[in-house]
């Protein structure tokens, strides 16, 4: 069965009776002979809906700045500080705590 192609790109209704193609046209013929259709040209006006879909939704870019932060929790220092006096209310050494400062 022979199908019918409609399209809004003009010179493609032509494209088997050219003589020569460009680089763009060869493309499309090799696509298009693996296929028994008629090419028929529709504007892309008249045909809303797919004019529509072709068209892509053009949106402003949004500015994005770059941001850093810096997080420091004092949990290391609070656990180490707790630690020391509960080794002072058990009146142990405090050597073995040496070096964990923060």
């Amino acid at each position: 069965t022979k199908s019918i192609v409609y399209t809004d790109h003009k010179s493609l209704q032509y494209i088997f009776n050219q003589k020569e193609l460009n680089m763009h046209q060869r493309r499309w013929f090799e696509l298009l002979s693996n296929y028994e259709c008629e090419i028929k040209y529709h504007p892309g006006k008249a045909n809303v809906v797919a004019d529509a879909l072709s068209r892509k939704e053009r949106l402003k870019p949004r500015r994005v700045r770059a941001m850093s932060m810096t997080i420091q929790s004092g949990l290391k220092a609070r656990i180490i500080e707790a630690q020391k006096e509960a080794v002072k209310d058990l009146k142990a050494p405090s050597e073995g705590l040496q070096g964990l400062d923060a």
